[in-house]
């Protein structure tokens, strides 16, 4: 590393101020909530929380719409109803609706929502919010699965586990709620430290989450809810020992997976145990595993990243959907998500942000920018990037530990929209990475490569296998989007690579 902790600390608390992901937009805005005692649902008890039931379920319609906003509502209404179906299925078998539960939470109405993102997730905000992504819904191979992994987000709103939390932390219910969402993440990691290079304060804050007893709450309960909805809900575990999987194909270990979860490799034992104690605790229907269904409804989902939304090629940043490019530092990494793309120097010594502005033009984004309290602008000068309007502002400010910080902004007129381009780093390394910023910044021009423009997404057919041959023989490898392999596969379909597939046994192969 060429820069010492403290720099990078610096950076962090800059970022924190200007360019984080917009999920920290709801730390900024929701008050401080204070200890009161409530009621939970679940036990019956009476306990400490941080917020009262109705306070939760104003946090939870707040955040609902940012999380919509960052992340993306899948575009798939078919798998959108098929989930909601088998959500208030599994809803209705909850503490949340048996007729003993106080009124207050049987009325609260759920929502249920896929995330169009390929990251393996699922988490549930106050108030009965609970979302999917597109990627855990690929990793699932049948119903049952699905309703054990539903009945465990609902277990933690029922639980009332959020709000528990606030009640042990003298943190603010933002800080709170934005670590629900970064910590729960079941591989996806920490959101402003895997993403950003964030470390320090940020980070800490952004790892709170649930902790262990938490999740195992939820685990019994999702087992309990889905076979109560007549589920078999031992085969929870096979997707555990999925996420396993994928944890050790990454080759490394996901520290608020590992701190405040279950290991996965653990919940594969412990799902079928609890299974087989449930099952005889209750009165449920014969246990259904719905693979028919479930893949009927997953039939064409997007799979993988989807090109649509932009992806990295060759040193250049692609748009196909909004026709622009720019160029990417040579070793920087970049990460694509809904709202912005960020590039990260090698060391993490210097970020690079890509977003929409709110501002009418150029002119005015400048002017808002240079406005902000705290920061000194050193140049400002209209400029023009291959034909499009532009401003060009350099600014620079100081930490709250003294260090000096720069910050290079362009602001470009493009189509109907105006792009900033922000440029961060310690002050005293502004002109070593000064020619990465600009020649990123000054890059971005109109997307005319019809190859790129016309870059579609890989999307998931269902076959049934007409010879039993090992699975990499159902494989085609040219069909694979490009960060994915045939073990990526294999996980996918919950077989081993080399596990010979019975004939008619139903794929997920890519289209």
């Amino acid at each position: 590393m060429t820069t010492s902790f403290p720099t990078r600390r610096a950076l962090a608390q800059r970022l924190h101020v200007w360019a984080l992901v917009p999920i920290l937009l709801l730390v900024l805005t929701v008050g401080a909530g204070c200890v009161s005692t409530g009621t939970n649902p679940v036990s019956g008890n009476t306990r400490a929380y941080g917020y009262s039931w109705q306070e939760e379920v104003k946090l939870g319609t707040k955040a609902d719409e940012q999380i919509q906003s960052q992340y993306g509502v899948y575009d798939g209404e078919g798998l959108q109803e098929y989930v909601d179906e088998v959500a208030q299925e599994v809803l209705a078998e909850s503490h949340m609706r048996r007729p003993d539960t106080p009124e207050r939470f049987r009325n609260t109405e759920f929502e249920f929502r896929v995330l169009d993102s390929p990251i393996i997730n699922a988490f549930a905000l106050p108030g009965g919010y609970v979302y999917v992504t597109r990627g855990l819904m690929a990793h699932l191979n049948n119903e049952a699965q699905l309703a054990m992994v539903l009945g465990h987000e609902i277990g933690h709103v029922a639980a009332r586990h959020s709000s528990q939390q606030a009640a042990r932390q003298k943190f603010t219910q933002g800080l709170l709620l934005g670590g629900a969402v970064a910590g729960q993440a079941a591989l996806g990691g920490n959101v402003a430290e895997n993403v950003m290079g964030i470390g320090g304060q940020a980070a800490q804050l952004f790892s709170l989450s649930y902790s262990r007893d938490n999740e195992r709450e939820s685990d019994r309960l999702g087992v309990e809810y889905a076979i109560r909805a007549g589920y078999d809900g031992a085969e929870g575990a096979a997707f555990f020992e999925s996420l396993d999987r994928v944890r050790e194909q990454g080759g490394q270990s996901i520290p608020t997976w590992q701190s405040t979860h279950p290991d996965p490799g653990a919940r594969k034992q412990t799902i079928p145990e609890l299974a087989q104690t449930w099952q005889q605790k209750v009165d449920a229907p014969a246990r259904t595993i719905d693979q028919d269904a479930y893949y009927g409804a997953l039939e064409n989902v997007v799979l993988g990243k989807n090109p649509r939304q932009g992806f990295a090629e060759d040193g250049v940043f692609y748009h196909p959907e909004l026709e622009f490019r720019f160029s990417i530092p040579s070793r920087w990494t970049v990460q694509n998500q809904p709202k912005q793309v960020a590039l990260v120097q090698p060391d993490q010594s210097a970020y690079m942000i890509f977003s929409v502005s709110d501002a009418e033009s150029p002119t005015a984004a400048a002017r808002e920018f240079a406005g902000q309290e705290g920061l000194t602008v050193l140049d400002r000068q209209g400029t023009s990037v291959n034909g499009n309007d532009a401003r060009r502002v350099l600014a620079e400010g100081t930490t709250q530990e003294g260090e000096v910080v720069r910050l290079l902004t362009y602001f470009i007129a493009y189509g109907d929209s105006v792009y900033q381009f922000r440029g961060l780093t310690a002050g005293d390394q502004y002109s070593a990475y000064r020619p990465d910023f600009e020649q990123s910044m000054t890059s971005f021009a109109r997307l005319t490569d019809a190859e790129k423009l016309n870059r579609q997404p890989t999307r998931l057919t269902i076959r049934p296998a007409r010879r039993a041959e090992p699975f990499r023989s159902f494989v085609d490898a040219d069909a694979l989007p490009s960060d994915m392999t045939e073990e990526d596969l294999a996980i996918i379909n919950q077989l081993e690579v080399d596990q010979t597939v019975p004939v008619d046994r139903p794929l997920k192969l890519p289209n």
